[in-house]
C-alpha cells in the first residue's frame, strides 16, 4: 500500500513537471511578446496554444480505458508523455529564437509549443486519474493542495525564473535546464509501482469513448445539485479568461523590466500562491467546502477591483510605487490559489472512480474551454477599450458569476 508521503511526492513531482512548460507559455511568453511590441490582440491569439488543455476530454476516455497492466494503467501513459515533453524542450532549446520574425520559424515554433501542450494535457489526464484512485477521502484536500503547490512551483520556474535568467543566460541554456528539471521530476513515477486497485478500476471502463461522455452528461443531470454544479463550471473561469491577456502586459506598460516581472511579479506571486494553497488546505480541514468556496470567490472579485485601480493609475499617468504593483499581484495570486484548491476538491468529489480521468478532465476542460475562448478574443476588446474600461467590465462580470456559486451552495446543503 502506498503511504501518504509517497503519494504526495509522486503527485507533487508530476504536477511540477507539467507546470514548467505551461508556466512559460502563460507567464513568460506574454511578457516577452509585449516587450517586443506585440499587440494585446495578437497576445490573446497565442491563447490557441492552450487548446489541448480545453479539448483533452476527447481523448480522456481512451486513457481511462487503455493502459498496460504490467507497467501500471496510468503510469504507462505518464512516463511516455514525460519523455516526449523532455524531447520537445530540447528541440525548443535549439530553435533559433532570433529568427521568429520569419514565417517558417514562427510556424515551427508554434507547432513545437502546441505539441508540448498535447503531451502535457495527456499527462495531466493520466495524473488526475491516478490521483482520484490513490487519494483517500481524508486526503483529497491535501492532494489538491499538493497539486496547486506543484503547479505553482512549475510556474515559478517556467514563468518567473525564465524571465530572470534570460537577462543573463542564453535561450539554449535556459531550455536545456528546463528539460533537466522535467527529467528529475520523472524519477518518482519511474520508481513507483501502480496499485492493482487502479488497474482494476480502469479495466472496468470498456465502453466506447462517446458512450462514456454521454453517460457523464447524464450523470450531470441526475439531480438539481449536479445541474447547478455544471452551471458553476461554465461560469467559474469567465473573469480569468477575459482578464488573461491584460494583466501581464499591463506590468510591461507600467515600466517593469524582465527581471522585475520575473522575480517580483511571477516568482513572488507564485510564492504567495503557495501560501494560499497551504492556507486553503488548512481551512478546508475545519470548514465546510460550500461556504469556503463563496468566501474565496468574493476575495477573488475584490482582487480584480485592485487591478481596476492599478489600470486607472496607469491611464492617469500617476506614479505608482513598484511595491504596490507587486503587492496587488501577490494578493491576487494567493486568492486565486486558495480558490483553485477549493474548486479542485469539489471536482474530485464529483469524479467517479471508474471514470476517474474522464470525470476529472471533463470538469476541468469545461472551465478551460470557456477561459481559452475568452482569452483568445479578449485581447481585441482590450486594444479597443483600454485597460481601465475593460477591467471595470470584467470585474462587474465577475460579480455576476458569483450567483451560480450561491445557488449551488444553497442547494448543496
Amino acid at each position: 500500500m502506498l503511504n501518504f508521503r509517497h503519494t504526495y511526492i509522486i503527485l507533487f513531482s508530476l504536477y511540477w513537471a507539467q507546470g514548467l512548460p505551461v508556466g512559460f507559455m502563460t507567464h513568460a511568453l506574454p511578457v516577452i511578446l509585449r516587450a517586443e511590441g506585440v499587440s494585446l490582440a495578437h497576445i490573446g491569439g497565442f491563447g490557441l496554444l492552450m487548446l489541448p488543455w480545453s479539448i483533452k476530454i476527447l481523448w480522456a476516455p481512451l486513457i481511462d480505458r487503455y493502459g498496460s497492466i504490467k507497467q501500471g494503467h496510468y503510469r504507462s501513459w505518464i512516463i511516455p508523455t514525460q519523455i516526449l515533453t523532455i524531447i520537445t524542450l530540447v528541440i525548443l532549446a535549439f530553435l533559433p529564437i532570433q529568427s521568429l520574425n520569419q514565417p517558417l520559424y514562427l510556424l515551427i515554433f508554434f507547432i513545437v509549443l502546441m505539441s508540448m501542450n498535447v503531451f502535457g494535457a495527456t499527462q495531466d489526464i493520466a495524473t488526475d486519474g491516478l490521483a482520484v484512485n490513490i487519494l483517500k477521502e481524508g486526503q483529497q484536500h491535501w492532494g489538491n493542495m499538493i497539486q496547486v503547490i506543484g503547479s505553482r512551483l512549475g510556474f515559478i520556474v517556467g514563468g518567473g525564473v525564465i524571465l530572470w535568467i534570460l537577462d543573463w543566460l542564453d535561450w539554449q541554456t535556459t531550455f536545456l535546464m528546463l528539460a533537466g528539471l522535467v527529467t528529475i521530476n520523472t524519477i518518482p513515477i519511474l520508481l513507483y509501482k501502480e496499485s492493482e486497485y487502479s488497474e482494476k478500476q480502469a479495466s472496468k471502463n470498456q465502453e466506447n469513448k462517446w458512450t462514456q461522455i454521454r453517460a457523464y452528461l447524464r450523470y450531470f443531470f441526475q439531480s438539481k445539485t449536479l445541474k447547478l454544479w455544471l452551471f458553476v463550471l461554465l461560469t467559474f473561469k469567465v473573469a480569468d479568461g477575459l482578464s488573461g491577456p491584460l494583466l501581464k502586459p499591463l506590468m510591461v506598460d507600467l515600466g517593469l523590466n524582465f527581471t522585475q516581472i520575473g522575480l517580483y511579479i511571477t516568482v513572488l506571486g507564485a510564492v504567495a500562491a503557495l501560501l494560499g494553497a497551504g492556507l486553503a488546505g488548512g481551512i478546508l480541514k475545519f470548514y465546510a467546502i460550500a461556504p469556503t468556496l463563496i468566501v474565496f470567490s468574493v476575495f477573488k472579485v475584490m482582487s480584480l477591483w485592485a487591478y481596476v485601480w492599478l489600470a486607472y493609475q496607469y491611464e492617469s499617468k500617476a506614479i505608482i510605487a513598484n511595491w504596490v504593483i507587486y503587492s496587488i499581484n501577490a494578493v491576487e495570486d494567493m486568492v486565486s490559489s486558495m480558490l483553485l484548491v477549493a474548486m479542485l476538491t469539489l471536482i474530485l468529489k464529483y469524479s467517479r472512480k471508474i471514470f476517474a480521468g474522464t470525470d476529472f478532465t471533463f470538469q476541468v476542460a469545461l472551465m478551460a474551454t470557456i477561459s481559452g475562448i475568452l482569452y483568445s478574443i479578449s485581447g481585441f476588446i482590450g486594444d479597443e477599450l483600454g485597460y481601465f474600461s475593460y477591467l471595470i467590465i470584467i470585474s462587474l462580470i465577475a460579480i455576476l458569476c458569483l450567483f451560480p456559486i450561491f445557488l449551488w451552495a444553497k442547494n448543496s446543503r
